[in-house]
């Protein structure tokens, strides 16, 4: 058994951020007194980045299987001997291939438990979905290779958590799809996530509305009392502490989100909209309620300055740091002992958030 956390590190999209954000944040030597860091790719494309970036003195242990990895530095776990065309900036279908290869390594080898948590570099959906091969995200495909539908996307800053009741689907679907078994279960399993990862002992959700002003009493919709309302009052009767539906502009406009350990929003943009704004450098993404531990960047591929030397690392780096954390607070192997090294290494340089 390692004595550190092997965290794996999926390539993403080779056009895109997804590896400079990788090279940057693997330069501090540092993290590796934390974890051990594998990255499900290519030594090659490590070797193109790096020369386009000019970082030409950082390297990663090159190993062939996870059994010869080096436990106190960066690796590179050979996934694929081929040579990839690369083209910054641009979205086409090797990027794509070669993204879910290193998804579909890493993920198996997560589930087999030979890494510990896996961190997911940006890629483009449109670029890995074909006839041949239907994807919808990370989350939706992490999901689906751990069985359950028993997950929620969480995204996590020190100011703010939010979760999502529905994520990737077309906001016409939104009202359609939402259930009052729905939200009690996104509900359930965000307490849980809550108090087991983040160790929030009675952890205070804010569920919002769907519809403006929360409905208005049913004036502008009868979703938020016939739907939301019964889900909440549920919760409460199960001992969790969860008020809601609140309207979702005068929730963040009052800045009402200090005054909870998370929120529970009704779909994708009324939650990441705020969060963004609030953390967009900072925060990252989690999936709660799977049987492994994933955590990914809250940003995507950023064509538009790939290949420029341009992406802050920040909320990838963060997202490492996450799984770290979470694995320590999951796995009795590496639960923090007396003198032992903190959870919130390095903080005065901002170089993580502060759970």
């Amino acid at each position: 058994m390692s004595k550190l956390p092997i965290i794996g590190i999926t390539l993403g999209d080779v056009n895109g951020v997804s590896v400079e954000i990788i090279i940057k944040t693997l330069l501090d030597n540092r993290i590796t007194d934390y974890c051990t860091p594998v990255v499900y790719g290519s030594p090659r494309i490590i070797t193109y980045w790096k020369k386009l970036m000019g970082h030409h003195e950082f390297n990663l242990y090159i190993a062939k299987s996870l059994d010869q990895i080096h436990q106190k530095k960066s690796n590179v776990l050979v996934c694929w001997d081929d040579e990839v065309e690369i083209k910054p900036g641009e979205s086409t279908e090797t990027a794509g291939k070669y993204a879910f290869r290193s998804l579909e390594l890493a993920t198996k080898d997560l589930k087999e438990g030979k890494i510990h948590a896996l961190v997911t570099a940006p890629l483009n959906k449109h670029n890995v979905n074909n006839q041949l091969l239907p994807f919808k995200g990370h989350t939706e495909y992490l999901a689906q290779q751990a069985g359950t539908h028993d997950y929620i996307m969480m995204l996590v800053h020190s100011d703010i958590k939010v979760g999502l009741a529905t994520a990737h689907i077309p906001l016409k679907d939104v009202a359609q799809v939402l259930k009052t078994e729905l939200i009690l279960r996104k509900l359930r399993i965000m307490k849980k996530s809550l108090q087991d990862d983040f160790s929030i002992s009675k952890p205070k959700i804010a569920v919002l509305g769907l519809n403006p002003h929360a409905g208005d009493n049913g004036l502008l919709g009868d979703e938020d009392k016939d739907i939301i309302l019964p889900a909440v009052k549920t919760a409460q009767e199960e001992g969790m502490v969860v008020y809601g539906p609140y309207s979702s502009d005068g929730f963040f406009g009052a800045r009402q989100h200090h005054k909870f350990d998370a929120v529970l929003a009704m779909y994708h943009d009324q939650g990441l909209i705020p969060f963004k704004y609030i953390a967009f450098e900072d925060g990252i993404n989690y999936t709660a309620g799977l049987p492994f531990v994933r955590t990914s960047p809250d940003h995507g591929t950023a064509y538009g300055i790939a290949g420029k030397n341009q992406a802050s690392e920040v909320s990838f780096r963060n997202a490492i740091y996450a799984a770290i954390d979470i694995v320590r607070r999951k796995n009795d192997n590496f639960k923090l002992q007396e003198n032992s090294l903190p959870f919130t290494p390095l903080r005065k340089e901002r170089f993580r958030i502060d759970f």
